[in-house]
């Protein structure tokens, strides 16, 4: 059983869409009810039995690395007070020294350009890719979902989900050779086609499964859409060799790169906690009820 013990962590994005909040805040440090988005990524890679965590990073972003560090003195205050559940959540967000790494993209030059900086960092076995923004709400974790399968499997793999035509062009899109459950045997991928030219109405989502082939390909490739390095033009490239899988992970996948989706998110997280669900109910109907229109 091949065992994914690595994941890289693209974080050197601006957050433009968040504005002027992010002119300080790492966008991925922004709170999702009590907990920052990159929080979030973490727990999923180590529920999927990710050892050793590789952030993809700017030089101005070092609140990432105050956050996964240990706060000796915070830690001894709510340890003094009795505090000891908020101890216990403060030590969650702790990653082991010598299991984690920071290296630094100099400019925002397209997620495989992220992802080749990793090389070093990641070595010469399979890892996974883990976008942020891309947070999913599963019963069982998507990249959990994806690790099990890949047991079975070779090659590169891609989370997918089907996307509506109106919005298939802000996506990489899967062209599907067959499909067995969850899984589909992919011919290619294409990156934000029309959608008149879209091979399928699946969109890629932002857990990669990734053979360390791809380091070769990204290594040589040209720039593409955005005049950016992309990833999945990177993966298309070496489908004839390592080969490459779709899964259509069980889950929902907000997008909280964009305020709406991030909106969207908080609202669906704030009603999944039990003890937050009936006051945000309650507020909810009183602003809408306030909203409707006077018959």
């Amino acid at each position: 059983m091949t065992k994914i013990r690595k994941a890289v962590f693209p974080v050197a994005g601006l957050g433009t869409r968040f504005l002027p909040a992010t002119k300080t805040v790492a966008k991925e440090m922004l709170p999702l009810i009590d907990r920052p988005l990159i929080q979030y990524a973490v727990d999923e890679a180590r529920a999927a039995g990710i050892e050793e965590f590789i952030f993809i990073t700017s030089p101005e972003k070092t609140a990432l690395e105050a956050y996964f560090g240990r706060n000796t003195a915070l830690e001894r205050k709510l340890k003094d007070g009795g505090k000891t559940e908020l101890l216990n959540n403060l030590r969650c967000a702790d990653l082991e020294d010598g299991k984690y790494c920071f290296v630094r993209q100099d400019a925002p030059r397209g997620l495989g350009h992220a992802v080749s900086l990793a090389r070093e960092c990641v070595g010469n076995e399979p890892f996974a890719v883990i976008l942020p923004d891309d947070v999913i709400s599963a019963r069982r974790p998507a990249l959990s979902q994806m690790v099990q399968s890949y047991c079975d499997q070779s090659g590169h793999m891609v989370a997918t989900q089907s996307v509506p035509s109106d919005r298939i062009g802000s996506y990489g899109v899967v062209d599907i050779a067959l499909q067995a459950g969850r899984v589909q045997k992919l011919r290619g991928l294409v990156e934000k086609p029309s959608p008149a030219q879209a091979p399928s109405n699946y969109g890629i989502v932002g857990r990669y499964i990734l053979q360390p082939s791809i380091f070769d390909r990204l290594a040589g490739q040209a720039p593409g859409a955005g005049n950016e390095i992309q990833l999945t033009d990177a993966i298309a490239a070496d489908i004839e060799t390592a080969g490459c899988s779709g899964y259509a992970f069980a889950g929902e996948r907000f997008d909280c790169g964009s305020v709406a989706g991030y909106l969207e998110a908080t609202a669906v997280f704030a009603l999944q906690r039990s003890e937050l669900r009936e006051g945000f109910e309650r507020i909810m109907a009183q602003r809408m009820g306030h909203l409707r229109p006077a018959a």
